[in-house]
């Protein structure tokens, strides 16, 4: 029987925050390079921001030593204003990996409460299938499901919310680093238009 894990993080949430990242939930700790979300050297998350934001794949990347940093992801999204949780609370490892078509969710995200911390936050980003599955679990049942890349709005306990799925950061999601980042660029820049 598969032991059950509760996330090991506390949400990231600067008090500024207007958008929320959602994937489904970390990779087993032997595959972290940081004490921070998308820790696993061959995600491509911080690759992905770091060609978002500063046209350099490597900006976050500490790549002599195969890891991040950290403190310097944790100040820029703390000054843009970007809050990263996961969608599950507790789950069961299928086949012991970060393979989210082997994660079983036992139980998901209270978003209530993960929301009532960021009051700002209108923007919602999900990461994956699984991920956007689970943060429609919670929506009202009316909510349609994003298409990649495309935005659809919801409301949330008289919240207007702006949902976006987004490619999976995971190297097994087949699309090109350049792709995923253009994709990630557009949403970014358009929610960042609306939000200042």
């Amino acid at each position: 029987m598969r032991e059950t894990e509760t996330h090991p993080l506390s949400p990231f949430l600067p008090e500024n925050a207007k958008i929320l990242i959602l994937g489904s939930f970390p990779p087993p700790q032997t595959r972290w390079k940081m004490n921070f979300y998308y820790p696993n050297f061959n995600n491509d998350m911080w690759r992905i921001f770091g060609l978002v934001f500063f046209g350099d794949k490597d900006h976050f990347i500490d790549t002599p030593n195969k890891t991040f940093h950290e403190q310097q992801i944790r100040d820029f999204l703390q000054e843009k204003g970007i809050a990263i949780y996961d969608t599950a609370y507790r789950v069961k490892r299928l086949q012991g990996n970060a393979s989210d078509k082997f994660l079983q969710i036992v139980e998901a995200v209270d978003l209530t409460k993960l929301l009532a911390q960021i009051p700002h936050c209108q923007t919602i980003i999900t990461t994956g299938e699984l991920a956007t599955q689970t943060l429609l679990s919670q929506l009202p049942s009316d909510t349609t499901i994003p298409k990649i890349g495309q935005c659809v709005r919801s409301k949330f306990l008289g919240r207007e919310l702006y949902l976006h799925r987004l490619p999976s950061s995971s190297r097994a999601y087949p699309l090109a680093l350049e792709k995923k980042a253009a994709v990630y660029g557009e949403v970014f820049y358009f929610s960042m238009a609306n939000m200042f």
